[in-house]
């Protein structure tokens, strides 16, 4: 059987072989008909170059060790992760999707986010929706964000807000409108950001008049340690 006459399953499941999300049975199982079908073997191979065609714009940086700590702590309860995971994908590859897990640059962005950000905040509204992500650059003092949605509406910013235990929001400025920004942090703000909350509030143009949120929170996340 050829590679176009196999069946949408054996494609799908080719994808998932490839990115490591088959349980080590089914991988196992997977690989000995790899062995033995051509077809199977040859759109395994085209699934392998196509994802590494997503490197091609991607400088090459090695993952931090306490990246990989954290996948395996969240993957395999803390124990080694099985190196299946990433078999077959070259070892370049393999180092990019690690990063990307990350932060994926978009075309054009002027503003790098940090290779190896110490925090990461997905805030996302009450229904699940992704507004913004933000990784914290420990060498800069920076928290690097990038719009997820469209711009806010017309005489309208939105605010970020820290909420550090059982404290109250502190401002940590106004966010942009629809490209990737650096924000500076303050000192005394960086050392709360473990365990805090991110908050992003509807304000008027310059910010909240009363250093405290006055419009709808449209998106929350929590800080978490990479």
């Amino acid at each position: 059987m050829s590679e176009t006459e196999l069946p949408d399953d054996d494609r799908a499941q080719a994808g998932e072989y490839v990115l490591g999300l088959m349980s080590m049975e089914d991988a196992a199982a997977f690989r000995a008909r790899i062995s033995r079908e051509p077809g199977l073997a040859a759109l395994v191979l085209a699934w392998q170059e196509d994802f590494a065609q997503l490197t091609d714009e991607v400088e090459a940086v090695p993952p931090p060790s306490r990246v990989w700590r954290h996948l395996e702590r969240d993957l395999f309860g803390g124990a080694t992760g099985p190196r299946w995971l990433l078999a077959g994908i070259p070892g370049l590859l393999a180092g990019a999707l690690a990063v990307m897990l990350l932060f994926v640059p978009l075309p054009g962005d002027l503003v790098r986010p940090p290779a190896d950000p110490v925090y990461h905040i997905d805030l996302a509204s009450a229904e699940g929706t992704l507004i913004f992500a933000a990784g914290y650059d420990g060498e800069t003092n920076e928290l690097f964000v990038r719009p997820e949605t469209d711009a806010p509406e017309e005489g309208t910013v939105r605010e970020l807000w820290i909420i550090a235990g059982d404290n109250q929001p502190v401002s940590m400025g106004l966010l942009p409108d629809d490209e990737p920004a650096r924000l500076a942090v303050d000192p005394d703000i960086a050392r709360q950001l473990a365990g805090a909350t991110l908050a992003i509030s509807v304000e008027p143009p310059g910010g909240s008049p009363t250093g405290a949120p006055t419009g709808p929170v449209i998106a929350t996340g929590p800080v978490e340690t990479l």
